[in-house]
C-alpha cells in the first residue's frame, strides 16, 4: 500500500505543480477600461487663489496596452468634464508604459489631481456666471466629474463619473 502511495502522490504534486506555469493572460479588450474607486474628499473651497484640490482615483485595463506616449510627447490622455456645463474641464497626460511579455494586456490605478473649480449661477437677467459676484444666498453648489481616457491608437475608455462634489461658494 505504501508503494502506491507514494508515486501516486508524487505525480498529483507534480501535475498540480504543472499546471501553476499554464497561467492564462488576461483577455482584456483593446480599448481602455477605466472603473471610478474613490475621491480624496468630497468638499472643496471655490476658487483658485484657495489652492484647493482633490485626488482621483480609478482603475484601467488595455488589452493591447498602448497607454500613454513615447518621448515625452505631451498628447492628452486623460479627459476630465465637469457635468455642470459639458465642457472638458483639465486634460492629462498619461505616462508612457513599456510592453512586457508576449500578452500586451495591462491593469492598474491611476490618481489625479484636480484644482478647486469655480461655483456657477444664473444672475438677474438670466446669464449663466461663475466665480465673481457669488450672491450671498448662494452657499453652496454641486457637480460632477466625468472621466475619460485615450489610448495610442485613438480608442476611448468608457466615461465613468466621480462625485458628487460639494463647492462651498463663499470666500
Amino acid at each position: 500500500m505504501k508503494k502506491f502511495i507514494t508515486p501516486t502522490l508524487l505525480l498529483l504534486v507534480f501535475a498540480f505543480m504543472s499546471t501553476q506555469f499554464c497561467v492564462k493572460p488576461p483577455d482584456y479588450p483593446k480599448e481602455p477600461v477605466i472603473e471610478f474607486l474613490n475621491l480624496s474628499k468630497n468638499v472643496l473651497q471655490q476658487g483658485k487663489s484657495k489652492g484647493d484640490s482633490l485626488s482621483i482615483r480609478f482603475s484601467y485595463t488595455d488589452g493591447d496596452g498602448d497607454l500613454g506616449f513615447p518621448n515625452n510627447e505631451s498628447t492628452p490622455s486623460v479627459f476630465v468634464r465637469d457635468d455642470r456645463d459639458s465642457f472638458s474641464k483639465f486634460e492629462y497626460q498619461l505616462p508612457y508604459v513599456e510592453p512586457q511579455g508576449a500578452s500586451n494586456g495591462i491593469s492598474g490605478e491611476i490618481s489625479i489631481v484636480v484644482p478647486t473649480s469655480c461655483c456657477i449661477f444664473v444672475d438677474k437677467e438670466g446669464i449663466k456666471r461663475a466665480c465673481e459676484n457669488v450672491p450671498d444666498t448662494l452657499k453652496f453648489d454641486t457637480l460632477n466629474y466625468f472621466i475619460r481616457i485615450r489610448d495610442r491608437a485613438g480608442n476611448m475608455s468608457n466615461e465613468v463619473k466621480a462625485g458628487p462634489i460639494t463647492l462651498r461658494c463663499q470666500q
